[in-house]
């Protein structure tokens, strides 16, 4: 359960980082390219991860950690894809409508992960999750629209809409590889998406901005970006992609609030509709995910003997008992893995 706990504080970790990224990206778009900025807040992430690697490795906080290897290559090639193409939709919807607005829309990422974990990946959703997961998409289509006495679909909403669905399959393609190197992961997605977008900047004949822009950008990146997604990726080892989003999911209301505080924007009526639905919605995942689902495991070992003619083995018994309760209903997993001591290793496990 430690691990659990942990694993939550850092989902939140990575929201509250992430917050600040959309109302400062849209004081830097004053002075920096959509598609430029992108990259730039992703090389600054890669190159900011590099930099923390080292100061922990120089402070002795170095840890051996698992590296990705060609098996993940699939899942890491589309995680930089994607990386690529959401950023710069999310700039260009930031440059459309109100950061108070985006910030809200950023919620309609827990829709796309959650939905596709459940889809493709086959993970269990709640009744209640699909719930708030309508309760979202109902806000969401709230906030396409703004404009005093008519709606007016808001184009801006659109680029956030998108860069929320790359989001959220990237999302799950992180979940794939999220056993390695957290750090590693984040180092990849900055550099190489980086890099990527700030190419197709200069394809789309976007300027360089002056060198105090991209630093502004890049230090931006880091935070926003990369420790963000270094403890995003820390939560999803143990909470899994769509719980972790539903923790997650604080970020837009964080945003929202350094919107306004920072910017001093005050959005259109709908949007306090929106808001309410995006609170009701957040407190029902949150709940799902904390107070619904208890996970208690245990386990003990013991060891037996097996002949097999003349010849006779000793295995070490291995039993885990999780057991998970959900209201009135009761799941009981066994997992028994059992270890052969003698000449070769054998491992079984069943689970029921």
């Amino acid at each position: 359960m430690k691990m659990k706990h942990a694993a939550t504080f850092f989902a939140i970790l990575a929201a509250a980082l992430y917050a600040v990224n959309i109302p400062i990206s849209k004081y830097l778009l004053e002075y920096v390219d959509a598609t430029m900025m992108a990259g730039f807040l992703y090389l600054g992430a890669g190159v900011g991860m590099i930099l923390y690697g080292l100061a922990g490795r120089a402070f002795g906080r170095d840890k051996k950690k698992e590296r990705l290897t060609r098996k993940e290559l699939p899942y890491t090639v589309w995680m930089v894809i994607l990386d690529i193409a959401a950023p710069i939709l999310l700039m260009f919807g930031i440059a459309r409508t109100n950061s108070a607005n985006v910030s809200l829309l950023n919620n309609f990422e827990i829709v796309a992960t959650s939905l596709i974990a459940f889809v493709i990946f086959k993970e269990v959703i709640s009744k209640k999750l699909w719930i708030a997961i309508s309760l979202v998409t109902v806000a969401s289509v709230i906030l396409s629209f703004e404009g005093e006495g008519a709606f007016i679909f808001n184009e801006g909403s659109l680029f956030v809409l998108g860069a929320c669905t790359c989001w959220g399959l990237e999302n799950n393609c992180t979940k794939m590889i999220s056993n390695k190197s957290s750090e590693e992961i984040v180092i990849i997605k900055g550099c190489f998406s980086g890099a990527g977008s700030i190419l197709v900047a200069l394809v789309l004949g976007e300027n360089i901005p002056a060198a105090q822009w991209v630093l502004a950008v890049m230090l931006l990146g880091f935070v926003a970006y990369g420790l963000s997604i270094n403890f995003y990726i820390m939560a999803q080892k143990d909470l899994g992609a769509a719980k972790t989003s539903a923790y997650y999911s604080i970020a837009p209301f964080l945003g929202v609030a350094f919107s306004m505080i920072l910017l001093g924007e005050r959005p259109a009526w709908q949007f306090y509709i929106a808001f309410i639905i995006m609170v009701i919605s957040t407190v029902m995942m949150i709940k799902d995910s904390i107070q619904l689902q208890h996970t208690h495991e245990h386990a003990h070992t013991h060891t037996h003997e097996h002949s097999h003619g003349d010849l006779v083995h000793t295995h070490e018994h291995t039993h885990v008992h999780s057991h998970l309760h959900i209201h009135d209903q009761h799941t009981e997993n066994h997992e028994h893995t059992h270890h052969k001591l003698e000449n070769h290793n054998h491992l079984h496990t069943s689970q029921v």
